[in-house]
């Protein structure tokens, strides 16, 4: 399968020019599965919880609408982070495809002054098997959880789809070691750009990649441009859990005395 990482530089509340900018860039790749950022159609610096109410939608509203006809077009699959009115306000990825929205996934770990605006997600760690293989998602901090990725890995998830807003420069290193101890692929889809708001200056690292499950940066993005990249992978390759012919990292597990 072909997966592109999408970069993009949102500008705060341009709903409509963030969303036709990221669509331009993808009609001009083909792939499988395209990975946006967190938070791509809004920007991420919110003032207060007001902002976040104004910019969210519905998991079918018109953000999903959009990506719906691109990926009907073009016999597809997106993951694209949102802010999401369901009564309570959620940091959100969606899954989308061709025949409609496929799954969601609510951000769990909440990252600096997200809690100050959002919930904490209520979905768990999903996973869903596609004709192209099992994708799961988390979104940026979740990073910073080894069981964030490892929950997917249980569940089967070959691929994690990871949209984001990094401010931190740690991530991108870590993914490799949460391919290597999960075998799994990640694709970190990451945003550049600065949102100086409210007092808050955040500037955003890009460096978006996409890791094997050997740990190998397939593809590693600029830190301040925008841009697109295609791999196409073998997501079956995900599907060995054998560090040496003896160790099956997932199988060797011993969870009866990871508790505390």
């Amino acid at each position: 399968m072909r997966v592109a990482v999408v970069q993009t530089n949102p500008i705060f509340s341009e709903v409509e020019l963030n969303i036709n900018t990221a669509l331009s860039m993808m009609e001009n790749v083909d792939a499988d599965l395209y990975i946006l950022t967190e938070l791509f159609n809004t920007g991420y610096n919110f003032i207060d919880e007001k902002e976040v109410s104004q910019l969210a939608e519905t998991s079918t509203g018109n953000t999903f609408q959009r990506m719906a006809m691109f990926v009907r077009k073009k016999s597809c699959y997106a993951v694209y982070g949102f802010a999401e009115n369901a009564g309570k306000l959620y940091n959100s990825c969606a899954l989308v495809g061709s025949q409609g929205l496929v799954g969601l996934y609510r951000k769990v770990h909440l990252f600096y002054r997200e809690k100050l605006f959002f919930t904490a997600g209520n979905l768990g760690f999903p996973t869903f098997d596609l004709p192209i293989g099992k994708i799961g998602i988390m979104i940026c901090f979740d990073w910073i959880y080894p069981e964030a990725a490892r929950t997917l890995a249980l569940k089967g998830a070959q691929l994690i789809a990871h949209p984001s807003n990094l401010v931190l420069p740690y991530c991108p290193d870590a993914m490799i070691t949460r391919c290597l101890e999960n075998r799994v692929f990640t694709v970190t889809a990451d945003r550049v750009g600065i949102e100086d708001r409210g007092g808050i200056n955040l500037k955003f690292i890009g460096t978006s990649e996409i890791v094997s499950p050997r740990g190998e940066i397939l593809v590693r993005m600029s830190s301040d441009k925008p841009g697109i990249e295609v791999v196409e992978v073998d997501l079956s390759m995900a599907d060995n859990k054998f560090a040496t012919e003896y160790n099956n990292l997932l199988e060797d597990r011993k969870p009866q005395y990871y508790s505390t």
